[in-house]
């Protein structure tokens, strides 16, 4: 492998891992809440 693809390589590995990572953190910070969902399932007989 040429420098320039090693290189090229790393800056795609960064952004996607980084990218992975930050999406992580972020909903680790702030839950997605269902807001169409019921909080309980009620079941009628």
């Amino acid at each position: 492998m040429t420098t320039t693809a090693i290189i090229m390589m790393i800056i795609a590995m960064v952004t996607v891992w980084g990218g992975l990572i930050a999406a992580i953190v972020n909903l680790a910070r702030h839950p997605e809440v269902a807001e169409t969902e019921p909080d309980t399932l009620r079941v009628e007989l």
